[in-house]
């Protein structure tokens, strides 16, 4: 089993972070089990921090049944219609109580390839008659203008490194672990508020003598330097050195709106229709295996995603 799986939360009070925010939705969870209808919430942040697995865990704590769904995999009007949709509306056949739906990567319901997905969403809020939970990933998508207005929409904050660092702490003392205090502190830091990637990365650089030093550190691809996402575009699009490349994809932002603000400008800057088709294959590439590493929840396919729409895009 992958730490990230073994040391996730059994129960609301192992969440790490976000305690104002834990307990808010926990209110909201409250009045619904007392037969109170609330508005959708729309849980809103960074991947990491905390949304999805809060979510399950207010659906074990306080709902008769847990019903969960991918937006970004099912973006068509009827699909969505048929699945959440329908679910939304009717109480469980095999359970007293109400049912938590889950929809997650709203943000990413309004591609290119969608069929109505946002109205499907809009209807589903204003039919439902069980409790309704959403996330995303970037609290200014565009996509999520209509959405918000109908929901109790929060906004989570990256876990802070101290608190990350005394995860990591104990990961270590329960698998017998000997480490660097400085090491774990500055994993702590490059992880950037994402606890999920902290843990992932731990377990990845730890070796066969399960020793973690500063020397362990540095296979860790790091998060700092980073800079803004248009300074990153116009690197990928324009340099010819793979190297600037890949310190451009060292970027704080979401890689869903990386793809898009790339794929946006490559007919903007190539004018030959072959290196535009080859550029958007590089782009459908970094597609495919985001869309994998959402569904699977196996982050390594993020380094083949940021691989095609960086180095890929600029060769």
């Amino acid at each position: 089993m992958k730490w990230v799986e073994k040391y996730s939360p059994k129960s609301l009070g192992d969440v790490l972070g976000n305690a104002k925010i834990k307990a808010e939705i926990e209110v909201w969870a409250n009045k619904w089990s007392k037969g109170e209808p609330q508005k959708p919430l729309l849980l809103m942040g960074p991947p990491g921090v905390g949304k999805t697995t809060i979510a399950h865990l207010i659906g074990k704590e306080y709902f008769s049944e847990t019903i969960e769904v991918n937006a970004s995999d099912k973006r068509s009007y009827d699909i969505i219609k048929r699945t959440i949709g329908e679910a939304s509306k009717t109480r469980s056949l095999f359970h007293e109580g109400y049912k938590l739906i889950i929809m997650d990567e709203v943000d990413g319901i309004n591609g290119r390839d969608d069929s109505g997905g946002v109205r499907a969403i809009n209807e589903t809020i204003k039919n439902a008659k069980q409790p309704l939970i959403m996330m995303a990933n970037d609290p200014y998508s565009k996509r999520l203008t209509s959405i918000k207005t109908k929901c109790q929409a929060i906004k989570f904050t990256k876990v802070h490194s101290n608190t990350i660092n005394a995860q990591l702490k104990r990961i270590c003392d329960s698998e017998g672990i000997s480490y660097d205090p400085e090491a774990l502190k500055m994993l702590s830091k490059q992880s950037n508020g994402d606890l999920r990637s902290a843990i992932t990365s731990l377990e990845a650089i730890v070796d066969n003598d399960k020793n973690i030093t500063m020397d362990s550190i540095s296979v860790v691809s790091q998060k700092d330097g980073e800079q803004n996402i248009f300074d990153t575009v116009r690197t990928v699009l324009k340099s010819k050195n793979p190297e600037h490349v890949i310190e451009a994809m060292r970027v704080d932002a979401q890689p869903s709106l990386l793809i898009e603000f790339i794929a946006e400008n490559i007919p903007k800057e190539y004018e030959r229709t072959d290196e535009i088709a080859k550029a958007y294959e590089m782009i459908a590439l970094a597609d495919l295996n985001l869309g994998r590493a959402f569904r699977t929840q196996n982050y390594v396919y993020w380094k083949y995603a940021f691989l095609f729409m960086g180095r890929g895009v600029a060769a």
